[in-house]
């Protein structure tokens, strides 16, 4: 029986909407915790005072800084969380000013995010890091191949390489202090050592609840937003402000947690057996009339 190239292309599509047709791939489900841990950071409290820079730092025997804790010059420069340094803060100028018309600095802790669907435990090629029921993050060196698919993931850009150790190196980021509040039922180093009160450690709907009563009760001293509540499907970290977070460095972020679109298309390729066998099929037909066609065109030439 002769074949047309239009009819074999017609017979391939026929036979993928069949597959198609007889299974639907399963919808994405979140993974996020019922009511995890988490953290409300009060903007309007910090003073930049590097506490929790230092509790964290001695909690995670990570190195020395180069810049001591009490120097507040390191503030006249951005900086981000790195492989020696899982939090930092950072000085901004919204352009408000006080009464004297000098402007008035805001001072942001920046950390993983520890998301709910957290797209570097969706991009995690080998389980290395898990989204657990405390809220955290969590990081199984054992498991990690250092393939840094975590690292592109990440729309907070967290997630570091130990570039510098050549034998042994690690993804390093906040661990939220999971063995602290899993085992000890402690809070995370810089919650516990914050003089001003400025992170409140609790579940995430409690903190949220405090966080709308003090916008409520407070309209002048807080922009009405909550970050952190429904950016990528929410985060255990939670912001309130009284300037408006894109003046602070925060990015302006979509709802829908990344994996929902990344695990679909995935889920909808590779969860049955017939997709890979389709998908050569196809490429293996366009070799076949390519090469034909190459042929009887060799042929009639000659």
């Amino acid at each position: 029986m002769n074949v047309s190239r239009r009819n074999f292309f017609g017979i391939m599509a026929g036979t993928g909407t069949l597959f198609l047709g007889t299974k639907k791939a399963n919808a994405w489900e979140s993974k996020a915790p019922k009511d995890p841990y988490g953290c409300l950071v009060d903007l309007t409290r910090c003073v930049g005072c590097r506490k929790c820079e230092e509790a964290c730092n001695n909690a995670n025997h990570l190195p020395p800084p180069h810049v001591s804790f009490d120097d507040r010059t390191v503030l006249d420069i951005k900086r981000r969380p790195d492989a020696e340094k899982y939090t930092v803060v950072n000085r901004y100028y919204s352009g408000r000013k006080d009464d004297h018309g000098d402007l008035v600095p805001t001072f942001v802790k920046i950390q993983c995010m520890h998301c709910q669907d957290p797209s570097c435990v969706s991009a995690c090629i080998v389980g290395a890091l898990t989204k657990k029921e405390n809220g955290a993050v969590h990081y199984d060196v054992s498991k990690c191949i250092g393939c840094r698919y975590c690292m592109v993931a990440c729309p907070f850009e967290i997630p570091a390489y130990e570039y510098k150790n050549p034998i042994t190196p690690q993804v390093r980021k906040c661990t939220f202090c999971f063995e602290r509040i899993s085992k000890d039922g402690g809070k995370p180093a810089c919650a516990s050592v914050c003089p001003f009160e400025a992170i409140t450690f609790g579940r995430r709907e409690t903190l949220l609840k405090i966080a709308k009563k003090r916008i409520t009760n407070n309209p002048g001293n807080y922009i009405d937003e909550i970050y952190g509540k429904e950016e990528l499907g929410g985060t255990s970290w939670l912001y309130i402000s009284k300037d408006p977070f894109e003046k602070l460095g925060f990015q302006k972020l979509p709802k829908t947690p990344p994996p929902k679109l990344t695990e679909t298309i995935q889920h909808s390729l590779f969860s049955y057996l017939w997709s890979p066998i389709t998908l050569f099929g196809v490429l293996s037909g366009l070799m076949w009339f390519n090469n034909k066609d190459n042929h009887e065109g060799g042929s009639n030439a000659s």
